[in-house]
């Protein structure tokens, strides 16, 4: 699959995830390109998990390496994964996790939501730790801009249950 024809499969469903909970677009797939490798990743596409969230043992899961930054170095872990039916999937429960937070905080990621522009959505994503990379917001916006992906955070015509932010 080409980078245009994966941004053409997630555009839909990051632009509804827009509408229905505020995650701008060209966030939710900065994260799914950077975290999944624009969907070559055996996560993403064995188990349709884009955005490396992870699982809990009463939910569909797959145990697999992964790279974190801990201690100012990085390591390999196992870390327990969810797994998605689809890609359409892993988009709404990225959105929902943004919207509705973790057990332990469910206004975690309030900030990201909040954010009027996509740089500061990137850096309220790093601020609250959703990734251990160090320079993850920097990444998100290189990614952003690289390909123009502020572009999806205008949305069609049709009305939305939010309102609609300008990107920057």
């Amino acid at each position: 699959m080409t980078q245009d024809e994966f941004l053409k499969v997630l555009i839909p469903a990051a632009q509804q995830a827009y509408k229905d909970y505020g995650v701008l677009p060209s966030v939710s797939l900065a994260q799914a390109i950077l975290e999944s490798n624009w969907g070559e990743s055996l996560l993403a596409s064995k188990y349709y998990n884009l955005y490396g969230v992870k699982g809990s043992a009463s939910e569909p899961n797959v145990v697999l390496e992964t790279a974190e930054f801990v201690n100012n170095t990085w390591i390999t872990i196992n870390g327990r994964f969810r797994v998605y039916e689809s890609w359409a999937d892993s988009v709404e429960a990225h959105a929902q996790l943004l919207a509705y937070g973790v057990d332990w905080n469910p206004t975690l990621y309030h900030k990201v939501l909040g954010a009027r522009n996509y740089k500061q959505a990137a850096q309220a994503l790093q601020d609250a730790g959703y990734a251990t990379d160090p320079t993850y917001a920097q990444k998100l916006i290189q990614m952003i801009e690289e390909h123009e992906l502020y572009k999806y955070d205008r949305l069609p015509t049709e009305e939305t249950t939010v309102s609609v932010r300008k990107s920057s």
